[in-house]
């Protein structure tokens, strides 16, 4: 052949991307109300032979919604008290949902789009929403303290500090 002469080019051999998932209707009917995730093929070999079995699928999701919905109860329980808990668990909830159910990963795509929205916003403004944010839950904490008085399970020198804040 003659270097003239121009080849063919190779067909395109890149991978498709994957066909989004058709979610379940509670209905049968196609609409906008999505409930269930139904995906022929899963990343993780376990769940995908789940999914084969109707039954065990109706109990694994029943089993994840449980699961998820008992983080959320606890993330709002352990929301006012000290230490991890609140936002981080309520989270971690959605986001267990959001593996069989499309309205938690709708929800968790709200939340991420404002994360995202947040880390845009310049440093001097981050750092204005988080003395916002922070001066709010104070306020919350004082109302709490003005309405309902120091809790007795306080040690006393942590009493003796709140019995200087006026109004108490």
């Amino acid at each position: 052949m003659s270097p003239d002469v121009e080849q063919p080019s190779p067909p395109d051999v890149r991978p498709r991307p994957a066909a989004p998932e058709e979610p379940v209707h509670l209905d049968g009917a196609h609409g906008s109300h999505h409930i269930l995730r139904d995906s022929p093929e899963d990343r993780w070999r376990w769940r995908a032979k789940i999914r084969q079995s109707p039954h065990q699928l109706r109990v694994y999701r029943f089993c994840v919604g449980i699961a998820g919905t008992l983080l959320v109860v606890l993330g709002f329980i352990s929301g006012p008290l000290p230490g991890p808990g609140g936002i981080p668990l309520v989270l971690l909830g959605l986001a267990v949902m959001a593996s069989e159910f499309v309205w938690a990963e709708r929800l968790m795509g709200v939340f991420k789009a404002q994360l995202h929205r947040f880390r845009s916003w310049s440093r001097p403004r981050q750092t204005a929403a988080f003395a916002v944010f922070f001066a709010c839950c104070g306020l919350v904490g004082y109302a709490y303290l003005l309405t309902l008085g120091p809790p007795t399970w306080l040690p006393g020198s942590v009493e003796g500090v709140l019995a200087r804040l006026p109004g108490l």
